[in-house]
């Protein structure tokens, strides 16, 4: 499961710089008609919920990782299903992905604008402290416009670590929901009955 992770975060990662490094704030390329890669910074939660403190939120997302490490680390020792136990490498590895920006990216980098680039500067001179880094994101779906060209559907901007949990929470719901049920209720992940 560590390469499953680690592959996640390496893509993810590698993603995020290119954006951030070469497109301005706001800026977008469209590569076909229904899908482009548009630089956008979440300064919070999903689709820019800001509700909560940012400080809060940044450690509110290492407690859930560190939850989900050790619920991985409990499913491979009890012998889980190996569906399911990619599942929830998943949305380790995506919780971990915004983790690394949150904390990091505030710290190592220049302010993004929609006039400037981004750069790499001397680590604790970016534009932000530490827990308080924006999350890049750059995944847009324009779908569905309407007669006067507006977009309907579907306006979020996400990333690869977004698509990551998204992905795993719909596989998990759509195959594995007897096993996190019986998890839950038992307080132990699921063995394998295959």
């Amino acid at each position: 499961m560590t390469a499953i992770i680690a592959t996640i975060l390496i893509l993810d990662q590698l993603l995020k710089l290119y954006i951030k490094l070469h497109y301005t704030l706001g800026e977008a390329v469209e590569v076909f008609p229904w899908f482009q890669l548009c630089f956008v910074e979440n300064p919070g939660m999903a689709f820019g919920i800001t509700w909560l403190p940012k400080w809060f939120l940044t450690i509110f997302r290492i407690g859930a990782a560190s939850v989900l490490c050790w619920y991985l680390h409990a499913l491979i020792g009890r012998g889980a299903r190996m569906g399911y136990i990619v599942a929830i490498a998943m949305v380790t590895a995506g919780a971990m992905g915004n983790i690394i920006d949150c904390l990091l990216y505030g710290q190592i980098f220049s302010e993004s604008t929609f006039t400037q680039l981004a750069n790499f500067v001397p680590f604790g001179q970016g534009y932000a402290p530490v827990f308080y880094g924006k999350v890049v994101d750059m995944f847009y779906f324009p779908l569905i416009h309407n007669a006067a060209g507006e977009v309907i559907f579907f306006r979020p901007v996400f990333n690869l670590a977004d698509s990551a949990i998204t992905v795993s929470v719909f596989l998990i719901l759509l195959f594995f929901r007897k096993d996190l049920n019986e998890s839950m209720s038992s307080g132990e992940p699921a063995a394998d009955v295959e």
